[in-house]
């Protein structure tokens, strides 16, 4: 496999995941969408699609790893070589931004609607001044209203659980994929193990997903992230960077973890 390849294997694949799992997000929370409110359960199913079509897309290419978690799982088991683990995340991280600006860009008439609807404007600002658990050391809203659209965020703000949340999720899908989804090369999903993620994604949204959001991607997370602080949405309050870290360091601790776990118990 060619740097060339996984370049744009990955960078398309995760675009695409990035495009429709944040398009759910914003379909089901934004103001003025035909399907604002349709809930946990259309996001988890919107997310699981998601990554059946990145993963399709790539997966001739680059082996469709369209996460971090997943790269170092198959580097920890010998897959992947480790001196294509940069060029994998690079290619990932990239991809997830381009994916966020397509989303904005998608629902551009439907973020200004709702970042300058009075009621959410007043909300966040009183969120701001009033709860604690919202506000950094200076007072400045850590988490904006359209952030969830981009990024994954705890019901309970608790590092310990959060990381082990994340952590847990993330061994659950890297080691279904070690075990069921990989190609006949062994580097990447194949055609049938695409399909296999996709419902396991979505079985770990259902069920795991309810304490953080379940990132089980660091780039899912970061990507959108930056994204959200760079773009000029108006009203938009802040990224909540206090918190950036969980949904990085777990998947990746998660990703390696589920590698290990595969080499003893599996291999």
């Amino acid at each position: 496999m060619s740097s060339s390849d996984i370049f744009i294997g990955e960078t398309i694949g995760t675009a695409v995941l990035i495009l429709l799992g944040a398009g759910v997000c914003a379909a089901v929370t934004l103001k003025k969408s035909k399907a604002e409110g349709a809930g946990w359960v259309a996001i988890t199913f919107g997310w699981g699609f998601a990554v059946l079509t990145g993963a399709y897309l790539a997966g001739g290419v680059s082996g469709a790893h369209l996460n971090p978690a997943v790269t170092l799982g198959l580097a920890a088991t010998g897959g992947t070589p480790w001196s294509d683990v940069p060029l994998y995340i690079g290619s990932q991280l990239l991809g997830a931004m381009i994916g966020a600006v397509l989303t904005w860009v998608t629902y551009y008439g439907q973020f200004r609607a709702h970042l300058t609807d009075p009621e959410i404007v007043a909300a966040a600002a009183a969120g701001a001044d009033e709860d604690e658990g919202m506000v950094d050391p200076q007072g400045a809203p850590k988490a904006g209203p359209v952030l969830g659209v981009f990024s994954t965020g705890p019901e309970i703000r608790n590092f310990a659980q959060n990381v082990a949340t994340e952590i847990i999720a993330t061994v659950v899908l890297v080691l279904a994929i070690l075990t069921q989804g990989l190609n006949d090369d062994g580097n990447g999903l194949g055609t049938l193990g695409a399909l296999i993620t996709a419902l396991v994604v979505v079985g770990i949204g259902l069920s795991l997903g309810g304490p953080t959001g379940y990132a089980i991607n660091p780039v899912r997370d970061l990507g959108p992230r930056i994204v959200h602080a760079l773009l000029p949405l108006p009203n938009k309050g802040g990224s909540d960077w206090g918190y950036a870290w969980v949904p990085v360091v777990g998947p990746l601790i998660g990703g390696l973890a589920a590698g290990g776990l595969y080499n003893v118990a599996f291999a």
